[in-house]
């Protein structure tokens, strides 16, 4: 199973259409929700995703979906619960 790239910073970009956390397009969230969706294409979008992203935005994303898939959560909930 391919984790989810979500990392809990769900914001879109009115400019671009992307997610500020993770760099999806809203199509690209319903594609990954269908259980019909090939790891395959969710591997293929992974790697568009960390394309898309660039600088701190990609360090953060990178560094966040790091950490969820080792710990099931992402660091943006991990903090919270730690507030």
């Amino acid at each position: 199973m391919i984790v989810s790239p979500c990392i809990s910073i769900c914001k879109t970009d009115p400019k671009t259409g992307y997610c500020y956390g993770c760099g999806r397009s809203n199509e690209e969230k319903k594609i990954w929700k269908q259980e019909n969706t090939a790891d395959e294409w969710k591997k293929n979008n992974l790697d568009i995703l960390r394309k898309r992203l660039t600088g701190w935005q990609l360090e953060s994303f990178n560094e966040s979906y790091e950490y969820k898939i080792n710990n099931g959560v992402s660091l943006f909930k991990k903090n919270l619960k730690n507030e």
